[in-house]
């Protein structure tokens, strides 16, 4: 396919920015389910008159439904985008850097998203979709899903779908709550996911941080001892990864505690281990739920995460070694590139 396109470009030197443009309109549509003209061409930086004219042709192609409420993306239009997503990871660069990051990280898969998720909505839906058809890909009969929460697991919940119910799996979540928003606790996320799955859930109603008494008296409760032994049972864990001072104050971890990890180069975050540049863990929470050893033995661990932002933290917790599958976007996997060049020059 890349040389028929290649020797096209000769004859119409505009053909990709073109398939480009209109390959665009349609994702962002569908990421958006209903999207108003005006805000559509603010978001992919149009103006109105270009726009409305690619539209119109997309809609005449079938593509698209426009409506009064606003445009949204036809079924034809939505097989469409997910039949050229393959060919665009290849034509933009992105198969080569998913290949580099799986062979230098040892993983099963990468899947990498145009865009950056720390700026662009559409990524951070993006995201969420791709982390969804990972997990429904790895899902089998009877398997028993753990999730973390936060934003981007939100996205994976939002994006989840599956053609048939799925009664005899479970989804639960991998630790306690933050006490943030109800939205992106790993409890709401985990119930959602069954919701949308036809499938079945458990809560976990603790604290993410508990002390060592706390732990004690808790894990002697026969109901939470239940649920925490389904949880280290699980054969898929989907959790996002995060930055370690960011996550620290949103934990509210002791100022000593955050000083203690900064000296030791704490600079990731995932499933409550705090992680340094070499993937080594510098310091660890007490808590109900996924411990590192019971991670260490699960079968299918995907993360998923991404912005500039997270690029070092992601490349930290890859170091860890015991994800199989990654999917992050663009912006993250050029500064993973950067960290796995820098790393190779240095041992070359």
């Amino acid at each position: 396919m890349r040389p028929m396109i290649e020797l096209q470009q000769q004859l119409v030197p505009d053909l990709l920015e073109v398939m480009k443009k209109r390959y665009f309109i349609l994702r962002h549509v569908m990421l958006s389910e209903s999207v108003g003209r005006r805000t559509l061409a603010g978001a992919l930086g149009m103006t109105e008159r270009v726009l409305r004219a690619e539209t119109d042709y997309l809609k005449a192609q079938g593509l698209l439904d426009i409506h009064v409420s606003g445009m949204r993306i036809s079924e034809q239009g939505r097989k469409l985008v997910s039949e050229m997503e393959p060919l665009f990871q290849e034509l933009f660069g992105l198969s080569e850097m998913e290949e580099k990051i799986r062979r230098y990280y040892s993983l099963s898969r990468v899947h990498i998203v145009p865009g950056d998720s720390d700026s662009s909505k559409t990524a951070k839906r993006e995201l969420g979709r791709a982390g969804s058809q990972a997990l429904i890909r790895a899902l089998g009969k009877d398997d028993v899903v753990a999730v973390t929460g936060g934003t981007t697991m939100a996205q994976i919940a939002h994006h989840l779908t599956s053609p048939v119910p799925l009664p005899n799996n479970w989804f639960v979540p991998a630790r306690g709550g933050l006490g943030e928003s109800l939205d992106y606790q790993a409890n709401t996320i985990a119930s959602m996911m069954a919701k949308r799955t036809g499938a079945q859930y458990r809560l976990l109603h603790v604290p993410d941080h508990l002390g060592d008494e706390a732990y004690v008296t808790l894990m002697q409760e026969p109901n939470i001892q239940e649920i925490v032994d389904v949880i280290r049972k699980s054969r898929i864990v989907v959790h996002g990864i995060g930055d370690a001072m960011v996550m620290a104050r949103r934990r509210k971890v002791d100022q000593g505690v955050v000083d203690g990890m900064k000296a030791e180069g704490a600079l990731a975050e995932s499933f409550g281990y705090y992680f340094d540049r070499n993937g080594s863990v510098v310091h660890k929470m007490q808590t109900a739920g996924l411990r590192l050893e019971d991670i260490m033995a699960t079968e299918v661990v995907i993360a998923v995460a991404g912005g500039q932002s997270k690029g070092e933290a992601i490349a930290a917790v890859m170091k860890f070694g015991h994800d199989d599958v990654l999917v992050t976007d663009e912006a993250a996997a050029i500064e993973i590139i950067r960290l796995i060049d820098e790393a190779e020059l240095g041992n070359a």
